[in-house]
Order: structure tokens, then C-alpha cells, then sequence
């Protein structure tokens, strides 16, 4: 397990140097950023291209991003500073720093697309087994047809359709993360639960789709492994068929569940990136298309970095987790 882990490791580095390179380019492409406009409108309103002033803000902006510079070296001090957290500025929030702005959104990000998660596994997993075990059923049909429509309406729409239920059938305030009382008062347990309490309409949304999708998969694998040999084998021994289903049936089933984690989590990233646009939720989401946007280039390519580092964790998560209910992966 351990050289399996370090493998895995070492295998991250690269991937992440990848990724990174390829957000430097992407944010590259336009053919102005702040960067340069904050050069040209200061030069517009000082009306002296040699003062001073102009000269000193000039090397300071080429010093720190590296502007006078091949692309290569450009590259190299961007991912310097950003592993040392050095992120920049966001010339879209009047000069505030990367880093501040993240730490005020990444949190919410990662607290609902870990809930999204659980809401999708905890609903998905144990509807695709009942929906397994009585095939062709009334509740397979229900799981079924669940399973469609969730798959087919858009998260915008459905998370509007919800904040008008949330709002005039159950009269609770939508589009916010904490109640009237809580916005300024400090972290404690009653600030928690009103947070769950206040977001449960984002992760219904963003984990309905990955719901619907978990449920076909599970389903559909376990089908599969109840009509192998060995599963006979194991019911001709005289175990109890709960026995064969649990121990014996789903674990084989779910191994590629466990690994297809690494394929929800960008859905559910997107997701919550739409559904708090539309639901004013003050995420990464809303953040990264602001500075997308309005080309605000260390502050988009901050946040593709932060989001990307979750999926590389997120994909380590599920090998460590397959590996555990399956030895054979590990490759000893």
C-alpha cells in the first residue's frame, strides 16, 4: 500500500505542472489584460509617460510578472509564486490580492461540492442496488424514470424551480448563504446549521444530475455481477442472499463507482459554478466567471489552479479508497 501511495504521489507532480502550464497559456491568449490596461491608463490619465510615478509603477508590474521576460520564465515565476502563494492581483476587485479573495470563496466551494458528493453517493448507491435487486419492479421503474429526468433538466432550471418552491411553499430565504442574524456574527454551531440550512437547495441541484447518473451505473453493474458464475457458486454454498449481495456482489460492483469519482467531481465543480450564478452564492464560481470575463488574468488562473489541485486530491481520494476494497489494484 505504501509504494502504491508513493506512486500515486510522484505521479501528481507532473500532472500538476501540466495543468499548470496549460492555464498559463489559456490565460495568455487574449490580446490585452489588466495588466497591460492598468500600464495604459495610467499613462492616459497621468499624461506623462515619463514620470516618475508612471516609470516606477511600470518596473514594479514587470518585476513582479515577470513582463519583460520570455514566455518560459513567465511561466516558471508564475508557478513559483503561486506555490509559494504568491498569486498576484486582482485588478478587477481594485488591487485586492488573489490569495484574500480565494480565502473567502474557495471554503464555500469546497464545503458544497464535498455535500453535493455525499448527497450523490448517499442517494445514488442504495437506489441503484433496490433498483438492482427488484428489476423490472414498480420501484425500478420510479428509480428509472427518476434517473431520466434528473439527467435531462439543466441545474439553472432546476435551481430556479427550486428557489421558488424554497421561497413562496416554505417561506425560507433563498439566494444567500446565512439568515438576516447570521451574516456578521462570528463561526459558531448555530452559524453552521444555519449555512446547511441555507444551502441544501444548492446541493439538491448540483447532485441531482450526479444522482441520476450514479444510480444507472450502480444498476447496471450489479446486474452484471449477479449473473456471474461465482455468484451462483456462492448461493449454491447456502449463504443467505443478503450475505451474497452485500459481501460478495456489490462490493465487486462498486469498485467502479469508487473509481469513477474522479469523473463526478469536474461535473459537480461545473455545477456549482452555474447554480451559484444563478442563485447569487458567493462561491469560486461567480468569481472565476467574473475574472474570465473581464480578463483578469492571475485571479482566473489562481482559481483554475486551486480547483484543479482539488481534483488531483479528489482522484487520489478514490484511488486510496479502491485500493482498500480491492487489493489486486495495488500492483504489490
Amino acid at each position: 500500500m505504501t509504494a502504491f501511495l508513493v506512486r500515486r504521489l510522484l505521479g501528481m507532480i507532473p500532472t500538476f505542472f501540466i495543468i499548470s502550464f496549460i492555464v498559463f497559456v489559456v490565460i495568455q491568449l487574449p490580446p490585452s489584460n489588466w495588466v497591460t490596461r492598468a500600464v495604459e491608463g495610467v499613462a492616459v490619465d497621468t499624461r506623462h509617460f515619463n514620470s516618475d510615478s508612471y516609470q516606477a509603477m511600470v518596473h514594479e508590474l514587470q518585476r513582479r510578472y515577470n513582463l519583460d521576460r520570455p514566455f518560459l520564465l513567465q511561466y516558471a515565476g508564475w508557478i513559483a509564486n503561486f506555490v509559494r502563494g504568491d498569486m498576484g492581483e486582482s485588478f478587477d476587485y481594485e488591487g485586492l490580492e488573489v490569495v484574500d479573495l480565494l480565502k473567502r470563496t474557495v471554503p464555500y466551494s469546497i464545503l458544497i461540492s464535498v455535500l453535493s458528493l455525499l448527497f450523490v453517493y448517499v442517494m445514488g448507491i442504495p437506489i441503484g442496488i433496490y433498483s438492482a435487486l427488484h428489476k423490472y419492479s414498480v420501484g425500478d421503474y420510479v428509480a428509472t424514470l427518476a434517473g431520466f429526468i434528473g439527467l435531462s433538466i439543466p441545474n439553472f432550471f432546476l435551481a430556479l424551480i427550486l428557489m421558488v418552491f424554497g421561497l413562496f411553499v416554505l417561506n425560507i430565504p433563498v439566494g444567500q448563504l446565512f439568515s438576516p442574524e447570521f451574516t456578521d456574527a462570528p463561526w459558531s454551531l448555530a452559524k453552521f446549521l444555519d449555512l446547511l440550512s441555507n444551502i441544501w437547495i444548492a446541493i439538491v441541484v448540483i447532485g441531482t444530475a450526479g444522482t441520476a447518473g450514479l444510480i444507472r451505473v450502480v444498476r447496471a453493474n450489479l446486474l452484471d455481477v449477479l449473473g456471474e458464475p461465482y455468484i451462483t457458486a456462492v448461493r449454491a454454498k447456502g449463504l443467505r442472499e443478503r450475505t451474497v449481495t452485500i459481501k460478495h456482489a456489490v462490493r465487486i460492483a462498486i469498485n467502479p463507482v469508487i473509481s469513477g469519482l474522479g469523473m463526478w467531481l469536474p461535473a459537480l465543480v461545473s455545477g456549482e459554478t452555474i447554480v451559484s450564478i444563478v442563485m447569487n452564492i458567493p462561491t469560486t464560481g461567480p468569481l472565476l466567471f467574473k475574472a474570465l470575463d473581464s480578463e483578469d488574468i492571475f485571479l482566473s488562473g489562481s482559481i483554475l489552479m486551486v480547483l484543479a489541485i482539488f481534483l488531483l486530491i479528489g482522484n487520489l481520494l478514490a484511488d486510496i479508497a479502491l485500493a482498500t476494497l480491492d487489493p489486486r489494484i495495488r500492483y504489490d
